[in-house]
């Protein structure tokens, strides 16, 4: 057996042992102790840090204009520009309080409100910095010098790249074995805030394929071993370029990793969780089967898809992006009577068709694999009933050779003719939505719920992919949430659903498609005993042109 086919079915077994299942869920910790979470913020004690100014939120292009390919004008890297992106796309969005207890909430959301995604920068010929590796401390907005870089010509200058890793403990003190598939798909969101916050800037964002995972776990300095506690280490997952273009300008990253090597190094990672009550080998196992060798690449081929939807732009969608993305949030709880228009809903979907021109999904550089089971309740003009999105063209024929032969397969006269969507089952759905999602009232107290169907056979080559699978969720769900948002609803990640209970009830016989996450969207109940605090309450906030 070829070490990759070893690696495909060490990944396979994985997916397979975390699935929650009516008789039983996948194995977590046994008791958790609210008053001992692990620390959210991760912060290298001893590296210098450089302040970062905040810019205000009530300026720039709406939200709607972001789908119109007007071209923003690139703005130059500094400390200003380098704020904006990181402020509305991964920073602090607001702290919460409810009597003595204080959280903090995030622009990219995270399964349980955890983060295990750090951020890491590199900087070269950047007005105001060194060149060197950074570390972004989200808790205080400013940037934590990991490694100076020596001198060096032979790099195009300015330069900067923008890589995500994952503290996967962050995710298991609550999670256990199935954390790290909530890691990879925080990821998704992570890259599809920065894909959303670089248009603000006027660039457009690329995760690099050609770097492997350790030469990215050496590149931002993750294989320094001595400046980590052995049980917090952080996994290298994403490499990011901006550009401005369709082609990002390439680099070299051996000339990179040689500056990293011979860099000067600063601070050691702090402890997050000074007791850990249990293990879970099972996560380290799939980290390493998946993780990304060397030489590997693939072409994307886009697919052309008509203009986004504008013309039937909701007022709020016309307020300032910038705002949009800090007042994000995840609702507890719905009104049970959620509804959302037709048009609405037709435009959230039109948003997730993958078009590589627009945001988040200029951001892709792999096919799409991710298809959505919708289970409606309050559409209007819709039936309620079971219907599917597919997210590639001629994607229909593979989908209904796999899925149960005994369903409508009607399409919807009310949705726009290039939208694939089609009407499986009229029935009321609400019960089937709570049941598929653990239980939980939320799924079928929303307008709509959905499941995203994974094509999974890409895996038995490519186990890699596994990830890939997850960032596309991720970066689905982020688009939901911005879209909700902008229409005045609300949405809510779901990744507690038995999954193999989503497959019997669309008769998947085989692993080529599986459910790998839920999500429902409707009309929030909000608490009002909850207060709502700004982010960072001492620093001062530059004012930009509007």
């Amino acid at each position: 057996m070829t070490d990759s086919r070893k690696n495909a079915t060490l990944v396979i077994d994985y997916h397979e042992r975390t699935k929650h299942r009516f008789d039983g869920y996948a194995k977590g910790p046994e008791t958790i102790d609210w008053d001992a979470q692990p620390n959210l913020f991760r912060r290298f004690e001893g590296a210098p840090c450089f302040e970062l100014p905040l810019q205000e939120s009530d300026t720039g292009p709406s939200y709607a204009s972001l789908f119109n390919k007007a071209q923003i004008t690139p703005q130059e890297w500094n400390h200003a520009t380098i704020s904006r992106l990181l402020q509305f796309s991964i920073t602090l969005s607001a702290w919460k309080q409810y009597g003595t207890s204080r959280w903090s909430l995030r622009c990219n959301p995270s399964s349980g409100n955890l983060h295990p995604t750090e951020t890491y920068l590199i900087l070269m010929g950047v007005e105001g910095f060194q060149d060197g590796l950074y570390h972004y401390r989200v808790d205080v907005h400013q940037l934590e010098l990991r490694c100076r870089y020596p001198e060096t010509e032979s790099i195009s200058k300015p330069l900067l790249l923008l890589g995500f890793s994952s503290v996967h403990w962050q995710e298991a003190w609550k999670y256990g074995e199935r954390a790290y598939r909530y890691c990879h798909l925080d990821l998704g969101h992570a890259l599809a805030a920065v894909s959303y916050a670089a248009v603000l800037v006027g660039y457009r964002v690329t995760p690099l394929q050609g770097i492997d995972t350790n030469s990215l776990k050496r590149l931002l300095g993750l294989d320094r071993s001595n400046e980590f506690y052995p049980d917090e280490a952080e996994q290298g997952d994403m490499l990011l370029a901006f550009h401005t273009t369709a082609n990002p300008t390439r680099f070299a990253v051996d000339e990179i990793l040689h500056a990293t090597l011979n860099g000067e190094w600063h601070g050691k990672a702090n402890r997050l969780d000074p007791k850990h009550l249990y293990e879970w080998p099972a996560i380290d196992e799939v980290a390493q089967a998946a993780a990304r060798p060397a030489g590997i690449s693939e072409e994307l081929t886009p697919e052309s898809w008509p203009d986004a939807i504008t013309a039937a732009d909701h007022p709020l969608s016309l307020q300032p992006a910038q705002r949009l993305f800090l007042q994000r949030r995840s609702a507890q709880s719905y009104d049970a009577e959620s509804r959302i228009s037709g048009n609405d809903f037709f435009r959230m979907l039109d948003r997730l068709l993958p078009r590589i021109d627009l945001p988040p999904w200029s951001a892709l550089t792999w096919q799409p694999r991710l298809h959505l089971i919708l289970i409606v309740h309050g559409v209007d003009g819709l039936p309620s009933g079971l219907y599917l999105l597919a997210r590639r063209k001629h994607a229909r024929e593979m989908l209904k050779n796999i899925i149960r032969d005994d369903l409508l397969w009607e399409t919807v006269d009310a949705a726009p003719s290039h939208l694939p969507l089609f009407h499986l089952v009229q029935a009321k759905s609400r019960r089937a939505a709570m049941q598929l999602s653990c239980l939980q009232a939320i799924a079928g107290d929303s307008a709509f719920s959905l499941g995203m169907l994974a094509e999974f056979d890409t895996l038995n080559e490519a186990p890699w992919r596994y990830n890939e699978l997850f960032w596309e969720a991720g970066m689905i769900s982020q688009s939901l949430y911005l879209e909700a948002e902008a229409i005045g609803l609300r949405g809510t990640g779901i990744g507690c659903f038995f999954d193999d209970g989503v497959h019997e009830m669309l008769g998947i016989q085989d692993r080529s498609l599986q459910s790998i996450y839920h999500f429902t969207v409707g009309t929030p109940l909000n608490d009002p005993r909850l207060a709502t605090l700004p982010p960072y309450q001492d620093k001062r906030v530059l004012s930009v042109p509007r």
